[in-house]
């Protein structure tokens, strides 16, 4: 991808199907949710992601041209479909210090 598209900060949440008792391994439909996510990542899309502690969301920084390519390319994700995670916000990140490739 290229590097002159824009950043985003993509803020996710837990939905109802997600078992907070169960390693993010053992929710259901994780073989799929990971293989999108290696994906997002080879293509050059997700740059960072993981939970934030135990606040029942996680943080995404996506490489995309509109915000809008954000929402259609996560709306394609597993557990999205399912309803295990819900997009709380996506919003555009001027980085100034780092490198996230």
């Amino acid at each position: 991808m290229a590097h002159d598209q824009t950043l985003f900060v993509v803020i996710r949440r837990y939905g109802p199907p997600y078992d907070s008792t169960k390693a993010l391994q053992h929710q259901l439909g994780w073989p799929e949710h990971a293989a999108f996510m290696d994906e997002s990542e080879a293509l050059g899309k997700t740059r960072l992601a993981g939970p934030l502690g135990t606040t029942g969301e996680v943080l995404l920084v996506v490489r995309a041209e509109a915000e809008s390519a954000v929402a259609s390319h996560l709306a394609e994700d597993p557990w999205t479909q399912s309803g295990l995670l819900t997009t709380v916000k996506i919003v555009p990140w001027d980085l100034r210090l780092g490198d996230v490739g």
